[in-house]
């Protein structure tokens, strides 16, 4: 089963998401939070990343998804320090942060594979506001 790990700017935002998303995926995967550079201070830390991603790894696969852009430069220093073989593990989301984790998270409890969950992740954008 596939891990997912959620980056956030802010601390707040990615422990209420990381709340959300093991609800979602009734605590049967791995979801691990890096959020802010500490807890008080706005921002991404890529050794918190780094720490996420090991909590969350899976053979099978890891979904990254993230709040901002500016996330991204830090989880790619965070990826550079995974062993090659883990690195071809992971995956970085284009989804929308929250309606995107929700989503990854109930596809990864149904046991779907690493590139179905982001699929469904990133179709997260296209259906917001429809009924």
């Amino acid at each position: 089963m596939i891990g997912i790990v959620l980056i956030s700017h802010s601390y707040e935002l990615a422990q209420g998401l990381l709340s959300m998303t093991q609800q979602a995926g009734h605590d049967r995967i791995k979801v691990a939070a890096a959020g802010g550079v500490d807890e008080h201070t706005v921002g991404t830390n890529a050794e918190r990343i780094y720490a996420a991603i090991e909590q969350a790894y899976s053979p099978d696969g890891v979904l990254i998804l993230y709040d901002l852009g500016s996330a991204l430069l830090s989880t790619q220093i965070a990826l550079e320090m995974l062993p090659p073989e883990r690195q071809r593990n992971i995956l970085l989301s284009k989804a929308p942060f929250v309606e995107g984790a929700v989503i990854a998270a109930v596809e990864a409890s149904l046991e779907r594979s690493l590139e179905a969950v982001n699929t469904a992740a990133e179709a997260a954008l296209e259906n917001k506001g429809k009924l």
